[in-house]
């Protein structure tokens, strides 16, 4: 956690936002309100790319001394790395490279990383995990070394990126050694979601899907995937049930399936973190 001095500053949280999926904005708004009842920024201030109030405008409405801009994304790619910056000023179309610090007007705007690359994300993971599992035991609590943890993303030629993001995490999660196996699987690439049964000899799995929100993919196709029937998921998210129940028996595993990491309490820190780490950036390049 930061002992950064944050109240001459005003933070700025990037979400993609959707008209067709309420929820999309809703972790975005969430870690906005935890941060302005902690009371560490003079502002804390929310925008989106498919909903208002919009990015362009959204610096005007900053006051502050100094401004953090904070993507709540889950890697870098287009969005943060193009589509952001540019329409927060900070480069032009096409422009790929640009300074993340930049002074305006006497005020300085800091831009950082997405959420979903930070290490302490991580955490995050591990926090869904522990969660699903304490809330539905089961009949035989499983231990976490005898369990196997599969983060689950949607997987994509069009941003190898958002894979790169979750095989760290992988990879810095089986080095902490808390469970029998970690695998990361994927919608649309290989190994697919629905291999997880057979990719470990482990008899609990939990699933933690990569996401920012829950919507379409997390509530619909990933319990598809893992084996439920379509109309059983269709008809549970009509009737405003959990479109997967857990921990649920196939194939002789138990599987507990949690719900998208963007709305993990944790995150929060997440995005204190990115902040401090913009201050330490500028003053390594000062130095």
């Amino acid at each position: 956690m930061t002992n950064s001095d944050f109240s001459d500053a005003a933070l700025v949280l990037i979400g993609h936002g959707s008209a067709l999926n309420a929820e999309s904005s809703a972790p975005t708004y969430q870690h906005a309100d935890e941060l302005r009842r902690r009371g560490i920024f003079q502002q804390v201030i929310e925008a989106f790319w498919k909903l208002e109030p919009g990015i362009a405008g959204v610096l005007r409405g900053a006051f502050a001394r100094r401004v953090f801009i904070v993507p709540v994304f889950i890697s870098e790619g287009y969005f943060t790395e193009e589509v952001i910056p540019r329409e927060l000023g900070f480069c032009v179309k096409g422009q790929k490279d640009f300074a993340r610090v930049q002074k305006r007007g006497g005020r300085t705007f800091f831009y950082c990383g997405p959420i979903g690359t930070h290490a302490s994300m991580t955490n995050v993971i591990l926090a869904r995990a522990r969660e699903a599992v304490r809330k539905h035991p089961g009949r035989r609590p499983p231990r976490p070394g005898e369990t196997a943890l599969f983060v689950a993303g949607h997987g994509t030629g069009n941003n190898e990126n958002s894979r790169k993001a979750i095989e760290r995490h992988v990879e810095l999660i089986r080095a902490k050694a808390i469970y029998g196996d970690v695998h990361a699987v994927f919608m649309e690439e290989e190994p697919r979601i629905g291999d997880c049964y057979k990719l470990t000899r482990a008899k609990n799995l939990v699933m933690v899907p990569f996401f920012v929100s829950d919507g379409l993919h997390s509530y619909e196709d990933i319990p598809v995937m893992l084996g439920e029937r379509e109309e059983t998921v269709r008809e549970r998210l009509r009737s405003g049930k959990p479109t997967w129940h857990n921990p649920t028996e196939r194939l002789g595993k138990r599987l507990w399936y949690t719900l998208s990491i963007g709305s993990e309490p944790h995150v929060a820190d997440v995005i204190l973190e990115r902040t401090t780490e913009a201050i330490g950036d500028r003053l390594g390049a000062m130095g």
